[in-house]
């Protein structure tokens, strides 16, 4: 009885021990030691008891606050990665449309969005050259200056272009390496299971710290890419992504891969399938709903603004005459924010610039008068809006998509804290708490050996009386 109790009491100084040495680490969940009677033996007249052993050693987790912890670490991967991409298209949007070069008093790129105000104002420089132009329709300089500031304009519509495919671009190698840490993750939740599995197998009890080193993995692979759990009767994991099995016990079934699919973009699916997988949470899925969704309707819009742009100027400057009478050339070539330029003609040679209404009356400014109110003109195609009114449009669809992403993530964040402060609350290592089991199981062992020389004393008492 009183090996028994030494060897229990001694159990439980080292379970709180092991609990105090993991009290920062905060993938461990806290562990408690169970002590239970031991067999009756048969008394002169009752059962009597023979003491008590540690038959456990039982870690205190809650199932659901765990799965809850893994789901709403998924959401907050996503919001995190579409608030990383929108805030770099802010930035490109800043920087292409502002460049950074501002005067006293000005608005640095630094300030995104609400800086990037050079596009506005080009377009506002655009239509006024043309009012300036019709004033002196036969001026060279006039001409000239109208030149410039056409081609400044065109000259922001590519590199924002370009910025934004680059951007889109560097999307595409972030899922590149979500991936691979995503497979290093499935890997080792692979060797986890085979791990706990043969522990536990091996000796009836449950391997729990391992089991915290696999809790720790599913909680990091959450935020990258969402997935299902399922749970073997041999303590084993299953992991599904998208409907496909990636894990199956202590085999990584399946790794996770990107491919090209028919429209041109980087999706995921499973290696040896070829269909794109459903991915509803973790920063993959933040990553392809912003650059599919935000970014795209960006670039979208400004290539819309510049298609719309090259038109209307076309269509009004086609009809005009140079002032050698010349007529029916474009003033814009390209068709989109790509390619969009001043026709070379044109610089070369401002007289060619299509002003006025008459061949043979270089002083008309009717078509210089009527470029310059383009910029007042509702177009059709940007839902009746002017180009100018269009481009504030586009860029407070971003803005708002960002701060909506913001405030999601503020609250995702009070929820994610609410929950793990709720799970610590019941795994998390109390320090107090702690030091008051070691104590106590301290005494039980005392009280345990006090037990056995007390025994030994009596069996003295004994023996001695048949000296």
């Amino acid at each position: 009885m009183g090996t028994r109790s030494l060897a229990a009491h001694r159990q439980g100084v080292e379970v709180a021990g092991h609990n105090l040495a993991n009290v920062n680490n905060s993938a461990y969940a806290r562990q408690r030691v169970s002590i239970q009677s031991t067999a009756s033996n048969d008394g002169l007249s009752d059962p009597v008891g023979s003491g008590a052993e540690a038959v456990a050693i039982r870690q205190i987790r809650d199932k659901i606050l765990d799965g809850q912890v893994v789901s709403e670490g998924g959401v907050s991967g996503s919001l995190d990665a579409q608030q990383r991409a929108l805030k770099l298209a802010q930035s490109l949007l800043g920087q292409s449309i502002d460049r950074g070069n501002t005067g006293a008093g000005g608005t640095s790129a630094a300030d995104g969005v609400g800086g990037g105000q050079q596009l506005a104002a080009g377009l506002t420089d655009f239509f006024n050259a043309f009012s300036s132009l019709a004033a002196q329709p036969a001026s060279m300089p006039e001409r000239e200056i109208t030149l410039r500031r056409a081609s400044a304009l065109a000259a922001q519509f590519p590199a924002l272009d370009s910025r934004l495919t680059k951007l889109s671009g560097q999307l595409d190698e972030s899922l590149d390496t979500d991936l691979k840490s995503a497979n290093a993750l499935l890997s080792d939740i692979a060797r986890l299971n085979g791990q706990i599995s043969r522990t536990e197998s091996s000796t009836g009890g449950a391997a729990n710290d391992l089991r915290d080193q696999r809790q720790a993995k599913l909680e990091s692979l959450s935020e990258v890419v969402g997935f299902d759990a399922v749970e073997s009767a041999d303590g084993s994991l299953g992991i599904v992504v998208g409907g496909v099995s990636l894990v199956s016990g202590d085999v990584r079934d399946k790794t996770l891969e990107t491919f090209t699919d028919v429209d041109g973009q980087r999706m995921i699916r499973a290696s040896g399938t070829t269909d794109a997988l459903v991915i509803t949470s973790g920063r993959v899925h933040g990553t392809i709903d912003a650059r599919d969704g935000a970014l795209k309707d960006l670039r979208s819009g400004i290539n819309d603004l510049a298609k719309n742009l090259i038109n209307e100027v076309n269509a009004a400057h086609k009809d005009g005459f140079g002032l050698n009478g010349t007529t029916g050339a474009d003033f814009f070539l390209g068709s989109s924010a790509a390619d969009i330029r001043v026709n070379q003609a044109l610089l070369q040679d401002p007289s060619l610039l299509q002003a006025s209404g008459s061949a043979f009356a270089r002083g008309d400014n009717r078509v210089a008068q009527t470029l310059s109110q383009l910029g007042n003109k509702p177009i059709d195609a940007l839902g009746g809006q002017t180009l100018g009114n269009g481009y504030n449009s586009i860029v407070g669809r971003l803005g708002e998509s960002l701060s909506s992403v913001n405030q999601q993530l503020a609250d995702q964040k009070v929820i994610a804290d609410l929950l793990k402060g709720q799970r610590d609350s019941v795994s998390g290592v109390s320090v107090d708490e702690e030091m008051a089991d070691l104590t106590r199981f301290q005494r039980g062992y005392q009280a345990s050996a006090k037990l056995i020389n007390t025994i030994d004393e009596l069996m003295d008492t004994t023996l001695s009386l048949k000296r």
